[in-house]
């Protein structure tokens, strides 16, 4: 009878292919969000074709998983480069508790587009946001980091605007009522809210100029110039504007063979993921090598060796 019961949990295990696989942890985002959605697409997908448990989790966004690292609460996480910036160089968001070096860089997936929007037409530029009320993120956050970085590449402060400190959803809202004439959102495009907020009110984004651009490409190398096409929102040009990466992270305890895994599996897979999700279309090689500032994982690194690019590690 022992025997029988043996035999049906050995059936089990390999029916259900997870038994015995070594149990990595993804922290990603909100449930609502890319990163979770896309995040648990590529878990599982890893899960299915290596001898590696990817486990998908909910994340709070790209501060809380670098501490989730840190902490030791997960092995791989998502992150957008210029918060992983800032916590290896232990400024802004860490400047309180210093850097944290105990991660590398798996892969730039996409770039997150620094948008900003209004449903003011005489808003034509970033210099044309002094003296509006203008929503720059919530205090202390990432897009607070941004949107200070492209002001001051047009020689504004926070004092030069009338600020307030929204998430997306509520700087959405306060556009459409009329309550503040600018926000800053930093999401990947489309993102939902604008979409919603163009069906209501005609939507204007700022575009960046190319002196502005350069400027700021020159102080925050983790930035990368972007044409948001008019297509998207239905505006009446392109829109040039800044993005930050969308970052795949892993802890230095991970093994290099395990990293390896994994980065394979995403980018060796186009047929059985292009049409998991829409992300999956914008990734390339070329643009998963991009990150300059932290170095690589050694199995990443591997990965990318094989494809005839060199990446910088520890």
């Amino acid at each position: 009878m022992k025997f029988r019961y043996l035999l049906i949990l050995l059936v089990a295990c390999f029916l259900f292919s997870s038994c015995g696989k070594k149990k990595l942890r993804f922290v990603t985002g909100g449930e609502s969000g890319t990163y979770y959605a896309f995040g648990s697409v590529l878990a599982q997908h890893a899960s299915n074709n290596t001898d590696l448990k990817i486990i998908g989790i909910v994340g709070a966004g790209s501060q809380s998983n670098i501490n989730e690292i840190q902490d030791k609460g997960a092995e791989f996480a998502f992150c957008q480069s210029d918060v992983m910036s800032y916590a290896y160089e232990g400024k802004n968001l860490f400047s309180e508790h210093g850097a944290v070096k105990n991660f590398s860089t798996v892969a730039s997936l996409y770039l997150e587009p620094v948008q900003i929007i209004s449903v003011d037409s005489n808003i034509k530029s970033v210099a044309d946001l002094k003296g509006k009320r203008v929503s720059i993120g919530s205090a202390g956050s990432g897009v607070y980091f941004n949107a200070m970085d492209v002001l001051s590449a047009y020689d504004l402060t926070e004092k030069d605007i009338q600020p307030t400190y929204q998430s997306f959803a509520d700087s959405v809202n306060d556009l459409r009522d009329g309550k503040i004439d600018a926000a800053f959102i930093v999401a990947g495009v489309p993102t939902t809210a604008v979409v919603d907020l163009g069906a209501t009110r005609s939507v204007n984004l700022v575009s960046l100029d190319e002196e502005h651009i350069n400027k700021l490409l020159a102080s925050s190398p983790y930035y990368s110039k972007i044409v948001i096409p008019s297509s998207v929102y239905k505006t009446a040009n392109d829109v040039t504007s800044v993005a930050v990466s969308a970052v795949i992270i892993a802890s230095d305890s991970v093994s290099e063979d395990d990293v390896y895994k994994f980065t394979k599996d995403i980018f060796d897979n186009p047929s059985s993921l292009v049409d998991a999700h829409a992300k999956y279309a914008e990734l390339s090689i070329e643009k998963a090598v991009s990150i300059t500032n932290v170095p690589y994982h050694k199995g990443a690194s591997k990965y990318f060796r094989e494809k005839g690019y060199i990446t910088k590690t520890k």
